[in-house]
């Protein structure tokens, strides 16, 4: 159950990160000016393809590390994106069936599909709050987190592919810190980050395609990707790529048809607050 938001109009005179990334994953939610530009995206990196699925797939395996080896029964998930199944909540409650997760976005479009995110086990519970990352303290004081998280216990902090589209003129550390502050011991930060360390002049040429379209972005290194866990105890691996991140099987890990770094070029990274 969530409350009801008036929904804003849906802008279709301009590409947006969200429909493009519906596009990259082969969904159906987006319009021609989005698949114009992925397509463009898509020309100058072929591997964007592999790039969102292997960041899907990070998810799912992160979230279920944390239900079943950190004991995690909390999340909150932003940029949470156009609703594409299983969803996180899905994979959680496949786990461990009294998961609760808020969601939230600030794409009107998100909202549209919001009822989605909201089909959740009898046992468990799910929402969905209109809410920017820029604006961290309006996100936790929303009443719709309140009613399904308790931020006394442990929560997972999900941002897959969200914070490339966060500059530093906009205090990305400053802003997963506060909502680090939030959160209890035992909590934890699942954060997946595009980077142009493998291939500098395309990703170059990916960051102009974004920015010429009206979407800012910012790719980091690994290094800079690593600053986001700051104080925190980072889970094996460590922060690799995200095909890396403990694949489901041993087999998974040395598959030959396996994608290269270069294709995925996706920093990811668990870590668990002390």
């Amino acid at each position: 159950m969530t409350t009801p938001h008036a929904a804003r109009d849906i802008d279709t005179s301009r590409p947006h990160s969200a429909r493009m990334y519906d596009y990259y994953l082969g969904g159906k939610d987006h319009f021609e000016i989005d698949k114009q530009a992925a397509e463009t995206v898509a020309a100058a990196y072929p591997g964007i393809f592999v790039c969102a699925r292997e960041n899907r797939a990070f998810m799912h395996r992160a979230t279920r590390v944390l239900a079943r080896e950190h004991g995690i029964r909390q999340w909150l998930d932003i940029g949470t994106g156009i609703p594409t199944e299983p969803n996180l909540h899905q994979v959680a409650q496949a786990v461990v069936p009294e998961a609760k997760v808020v969601y939230a976005d600030n794409d009107p479009l998100v909202l549209k599909y919001a009822e989605r995110l909201m089909r959740s086990t009898p046992q468990g519970r799910t929402t969905y709050i209109e809410a920017d990352v820029n604006e961290p303290e309006s996100l936790l004081d929303a009443p719709e987190l309140a009613e399904v998280l308790n931020l006394s216990r442990p929560v997972a902090l999900s941002l897959n592919a969200l914070m490339h589209f966060v500059t530093d003129a906009q205090d990305p550390y400053g802003l997963v810190g506060r909502l680090l502050d939030a959160l209890p011991s035992g909590s934890a930060l699942a954060l997946s980050h595009c980077t142009p360390d493998f291939d500098p002049p395309t990703w170059e040429k990916v960051t102009e395609i974004y920015t010429n379209a009206g979407t800012p972005v910012q790719f980091r290194s690994q290094k800079d990707v690593a600053r986001f866990f700051n104080g925190l105890d980072l889970l094996d691996p460590g922060i690799t790529v995200g095909h890396r991140w403990r694949p489901d099987s041993p087999h998974d890990a040395a598959a030959t048809q396996q994608p290269t770094d270069a294709e995925v070029s996706l920093w990811t990274g668990v870590g668990i607050k002390p």
